[in-house]
C-alpha cells in the first residue's frame, strides 16, 4: 500500500470516527433535540452519493468510509425521526 493510500484511509477513519460521540450521544440520551434534521438528510444524501462516486472510481477508502458514515448519518436521522 502507497503513502497516498495510506492518507485516504487515514482520513476515511478520521471522518468516520467523528460520527461516533453524537451517535453514542442520542443512543444513550434518546435526546435529539438539539440535533439539525435537514443538515443531516443533506449529509446522508451527500454520503450516499460520495459512496456511489467511490465505487464508480474505484477507490476503497472513499467507498469504505462514505458507506460507514451513511449508516451513521442514517441511524441519527431515524432517532431524529423516531425521538424529534
Amino acid at each position: 500500500m502507497d503513502s497516498i493510500a495510506l492518507i485516504g484511509y487515514a482520513a476515511a477513519v478520521c471522518t468516520t470516527v467523528s460520527h461516533i460521540p453524537q451517535l453514542m450521544r442520542v443512543w444513550r440520551t434518546r435526546s435529539t433535540e438539539d440535533i439539525s434534521l435537514r443538515m443531516f438528510l443533506i449529509l446522508a444524501v451527500g454520503l450516499a452519493l460520495w459512496t456511489v462516486f467511490g465505487v464508480l472510481k474505484g477507490e476503497m477508502p472513499i467507498i469504505l468510509a462514505n458507506a460507514v458514515s451513511f449508516a451513521f448519518a442514517s441511524t441519527i436521522v431515524a432517532f431524529k425521526l423516531r425521538y424529534g
